[in-house]
């Protein structure tokens, strides 16, 4: 079905003593859909997406990938299932190549030991797979550039490669526009509107520029709650939402 849900958030609760952080949060990101999440700084937002990625437990709730419930999971597990997460700090290892990058992944994926890495580094299968990756974000002529030498954009691009690299079923993107210039950030929407048929994405963005020109779906957190998921011109509109957080936004 085309609004199948790849990833399921089901009465979603967290606490730190009296603070509750996040309250009953309901989410579905649906196959080829750009679903973003916004609110106001200390809404919550972290906290939620640390919990869908595995670096912070909930305290109740179900939250299912594809169909299968990943809660008693960790971060490396919820990625081998295909859970693929871009941070708003890149983590990715700046003085290997963009090729060797995204073989670190591929070889992940082919559960074989990071030890032997060296060892693996002339495999040609290894290599196109890499590859292959690279070329489907736009980086194939950047393969050899070291990570840290790449601009903003291109390391956002390569971390979604090694997502790639991993099988990954759902997009988990933490501010990919944060730090960059107005033309940065028009190519990085334009690639991430293609990007969506590979795999959806939930999106946490605070350029609601970049959230109006990619998002089928808006949720809205305000406090640790949803309070309105609907389309671009039914968040705009929502009296509730200018009040809580849009204002002169829209």
């Amino acid at each position: 079905m085309a609004d199948q849900s790849v990833l399921e958030i089901s009465g979603l609760e967290k606490s730190f003593g009296a603070l509750k952080a996040t309250d009953g949060v309901n989410l579905t990101l649906r196959r080829g859909e750009i679903h973003a999440l916004i609110g106001p700084n200390g809404a919550g937002k972290s906290t939620l997406i640390h919990q869908i990625c595995g670096t912070l437990r909930h305290d109740k709730g179900v939250i299912r990938l594809d169909g299968r419930d990943v809660g008693a999971l960790g971060v490396a597990d919820r990625a081998r299932l295909g859970l693929g997460r871009t941070f708003q700090i890149s983590s990715l290892v700046g003085e290997f190549s963009a090729l060797r990058n995204v073989m670190l992944a591929v070889q992940a994926q082919q559960g074989s030991s990071f030890r032997f890495f060296k060892s693996v580094l002339g495999d040609r299968s290894l290599k196109d797979a890499a590859m292959e990756r690279l070329a489907s974000v736009g980086l194939e002529a950047r393969a050899n550039v070291a990570a840290a030498e790449l601009s903003h954009g291109e390391k956002r691009q390569l971390e979604i490669a090694i997502a790639l690299a991993l099988d990954v079923k759902a997009f988990l993107l933490d501010e990919p526009m944060a730090g960059m210039g107005p033309e940065g950030s028009r190519s990085l929407t334009q690639f991430l509107k293609g990007l969506r048929q590979q795999a959806p994405i939930l999106l946490v963005e605070h350029d609601m520029d970049a959230v109006y020109a990619l998002a089928d779906r808006i949720s809205v957190l305000v406090y640790g709650r949803i309070i309105a998921t609907g389309s671009v011109d039914e968040i705009r509109n929502n009296p509730e939402v200018r009040t809580a957080y849009l204002g002169d936004l829209v």
